[in-house]
């Protein structure tokens, strides 16, 4: 057993020396800050309605945390990234344009310290994913319904249900007198 696990910790040692070490970067970066991946713009809500206000954050700008975002496919523009609540994290605000169509756009945000560039979608959709929509009408259930749509039909309905109830009783009733049926 001891054999075993000697050789299965000398083999992780061996693959862990021998990755290079731009791989192990990467993960150490994202590390640095856990709210948002580096390398990508994440927008907040990530579904909107047209007019509503999308706040969008980014840890793929380093220590500077500033940037410049695009939000031109979309219709809204360029607006500024500045370092967030979280350190080396640029936060920006920009308002979905009106005119806007439902569809998944790309957000874009240029660093401030170079020429690194950072991505992410937002989806506009023409209903809020967050409201609830109140349902309206009659359901088709074959059966029909107490405001059908021809009164007479209700009525006579209601005439048979009323003669089958009445019917029911004088024979239960009989019965319990001995008459028989």
């Amino acid at each position: 057993m001891r054999r075993t696990a000697r050789l299965l910790a000398g083999t992780a040692l061996a693959v862990a020396a021998a990755a290079p070490a731009h791989a192990v970067a990467p993960a150490r970066a994202a590390a640095a800050s856990p709210g948002v991946p580096a390398g990508r713009l994440e927008a907040s809500p990530a579904t909107v309605i047209p007019g509503e206000e999308v706040t969008v954050h980014t840890a793929g700008c380093g220590s500077a945390g500033a940037a410049t975002g695009d939000a031109g496919a979309l219709g809204a523009g360029a607006f500024p990234l500045a370092p967030g609540a979280r350190q080396g994290e640029a936060t920006g605000r920009f308002r979905v344009p009106p005119s806007a169509q439902p569809g998944t756009y790309e957000i874009v945000a240029r660093c401030a310290d170079g020429d690194r560039q950072v991505s992410g979608d937002l989806v506009v959709t023409l209903t809020a994913a967050h409201a609830q929509v109140q349902p309206r009408g009659s359901v088709k259930t074959g059966v029909g319904g107490g405001l059908g749509r021809d009164p007479g039909q209700t009525a006579a309905g209601v005439a048979a249900l009323a003669v089958a109830a009445a019917g029911g009783t004088w024979l239960l009733h009989r019965r319990a007198r001995g008459d028989g049926i």
